[in-house]
C-alpha cells in the first residue's frame, strides 16, 4: 500500500469538499437574497394593487358625477385581453411559446 498516493487522494478529496462547501454556501446566500427580494416584491405588488383599487373607486365616482357610463366606456376601449379570459387561453393553445403574462396577484395561479 502506497501511503503517499493515499495522502494525495485524501488531500484532493478535501479540496473538492471545501470547494463544494463554498459553492453550496454561496447558493444558500443567493437563495436567501432571492427570498427577501420576492417578499419585498410581493409587498410592493400588494401596495400597488391597493392604490389601484383606490384610484379606480375615485375615478368611477368622478365619472358618475359627470354622467359618464364607465361600463360602456370600458367596453369600447381597446384593452388587452383580461388575464384568464378565453382569448388569452386560445392564443396560448396555438402551440406557440407565448411568454407568461404577469399578474398583479402573487398568489394567482397560472393554468
Amino acid at each position: 500500500m502506497n501511503i503517499t498516493k493515499t495522502k494525495k487522494r485524501i488531500q484532493r478529496l478535501i479540496k473538492v469538499a471545501e470547494e463544494s462547501y463554498k459553492k453550496i454556501t454561496q447558493l444558500m446566500e443567493k437563495m436567501d437574497r432571492l427570498q427577501t427580494d420576492l417578499e419585498n416584491t410581493s409587498e410592493q405588488v400588494d401596495h400597488i394593487e391597493y392604490e389601484l383599487a383606490e384610484q379606480r373607486a375615485l375615478l368611477e365616482a368622478v365619472a358618475e358625477q359627470e354622467g359618464v357610463d364607465v361600463d360602456a366606456l370600458l367596453a369600447e376601449a381597446d384593452l388587452p385581453p383580461e388575464p384568464g379570459s378565453e382569448a388569452e387561453t386560445e392564443s396560448q393553445d396555438d402551440g406557440e411559446d407565448a411568454p407568461q403574462q404577469a399578474t398583479s396577484r402573487p398568489s394567482a395561479s397560472t393554468e
